[in-house]
């Protein structure tokens, strides 16, 4: 039963240059490690922080780990950690792996993420990357024909219902670093190599027990053949953590398409990662296709000098969300035109209803986190760990709301959720919502 390993690179900082639109190294400039835009570094370049050994089989199975009493846990993990140190070490800021011992496992557990990666491997490597502890994204020597390596790496090898083979070989030759950048949110995987994709949106299936689906967290792991390997720039963006999957939150937002949007999905589009609303392609309003009620929903936006969207919740598809519905607000309102903003025209506030609290936003260009709750009839607003809005709406609307004016959509219990364009640029990233509905 075969498990890859994962190596390679065409040069990480390379293709986070052509993602993100920054300078490339010259030819054989080494790459400093440095994450792109969203994303943290799961390997310093300086040692082994971070990582863990896998434990000893049959334990590097998922659920026997799992089953493990604490104590028989610990003393597992401290020789798997020793046979870590002996045989992966850095050299010249490039993880190395000398042929023997075990695979190299992140010590904290992931959900959905956005992996990016350098590998390089020798004539006859073999390895591949686990993704929640299950093999894998395959990595080998393209000339091992009788294995049918020609089919290039990338793949998911273990899968036996889905597609397991790359679509093309979009491989280096053996000895010059590759680059993976793996996408994994929910069941599926896409995986791009060397800039080319090879996985589009596949099922992973679950290798330990082939009728359950894939796990829901898990580590990710650096696999071994017993060849010599190289990684470096290794690279992370959770689009979902472990404890959000666990808490019961789900994306609503893939990253790579429109997929789960009405309205205007020209206007809105999705970008590395991102959610764009770009005025020059219309703008407007886009919607889940699902309606919510009682929810959390977490996203992370970047503002333009003065530009103006706002969070549709609880809202019809038609008419005004900020009647029809609640439009909570999303403003660069430090810019000098809104110098004579109403008090529920800030941003967070429930428009023309609840003011929110001042001075919660970053400066214009950076990524501001926000998280809006709606229970019943109480609303929570939190930007970047700030509470700014914590109203009941019928006390906020009692004997009127703050503009005067009718606000139907404060009695509805139920709608979609949407981002209201006024003609501005903005960027929106980690959409996610738990429902409360019981």
């Amino acid at each position: 039963m075969r498990r890859e390993t994962f190596h390679g690179g065409v040069g990480l900082v390379m293709m986070a240059a052509l993602l993100l639109g920054a300078a490339v190294l010259p030819a054989g400039a080494q790459p400093l490690n440095q994450p792109p835009e969203g994303f943290v570094a799961l390997f310093n370049g300086r040692d082994l922080t971070g990582w863990k050994g896998l434990l000893k089989g049959p334990y590097d199975n998922p659920d026997k780990r799992a089953a493990l009493a604490p104590e028989q846990a610990k003393k597992l993990q401290e020789e798997a950690d020793e046979n870590m140190r002996a045989h992966w070490k850095v050299v010249d800021g490039i993880l190395t792996f000398d042929g023997k011992g075990r695979s190299l496992c992140t010590a904290k557990d992931y959900a959905d993420f956005e992996m990016l990666v350098d590998w390089k491997i020798e004539p006859k490597g073999d390895s591949g990357i686990y993704l929640r502890g299950s093999p894998q994204v395959q990595i080998w020597d393209t000339t091992l024909r009788s294995v049918g390596a020609q089919v290039g790496s990338g793949g998911l090898y273990n899968n036996k219902v889905h597609p397991s083979k790359p679509s093309k070989c979009a491989d280096r030759p053996v000895g010059e670093w590759n680059t993976f950048r793996i996408i994994m949110i929910g069941e599926k995987v896409t995986v791009y190599l060397n800039n080319e994709l090879v996985v589009d949106n596949v099922v992973m299936e679950n290798y330990w027990d082939r009728k359950k689906p894939i796990f829901p967290t898990g580590q990710i792991e650096l696999q071994n053949h017993g060849n010599f390997l190289y990684f470096r720039n290794i690279y992370i963006r959770e689009i979902l953590t472990a404890e959000e999957r666990l808490a019961g939150f789900v994306p609503l937002f893939n990253g790579r398409d429109m997929t789960g949007w009405t309205g205007n999905t020209n206007g809105y589009y999705a970008q590395d990662g991102k959610m764009i609303c770009d005025p020059k392609k219309a703008g407007g309003n886009v919607y889940t296709a699902d309606e919510y009620g009682d929810f959390i929903v977490r996203f992370e936006f970047k503002l333009t000098p003065g530009a103006n969207n706002g969070l549709g919740i609880r809202t019809p598809l038609t008419g005004d969300a900020a009647y029809q519905g609640m439009e909570i607000q999303i403003l660069e309102d430090s810019h000098p035109k809104y110098a004579k903003l109403q008090p529920y025209q800030f941003h967070g506030s429930i428009y023309g209803v609840v003011p929110a609290l001042r001075d919660c936003l970053k400066p214009v260009g950076e990524w501001n986190y926000e998280e809006v709750t709606a229970n019943g009839r109480q609303v929570t607003v939190k930007v970047n760990g700030k509470t700014i809005v914590d109203a009941n709406l019928d006390e906020a609307s009692t004997p009127q709301t703050m503009d005067k004016r009718p606000h139907p959509g404060l009695k509805r219990d139920k709608g979609h959720i949407g981002f209201c364009g006024h003609g501005d640029y903005l960027e929106f990233r980690n959409i996610r919502i738990k429902t409360l509905d019981q």
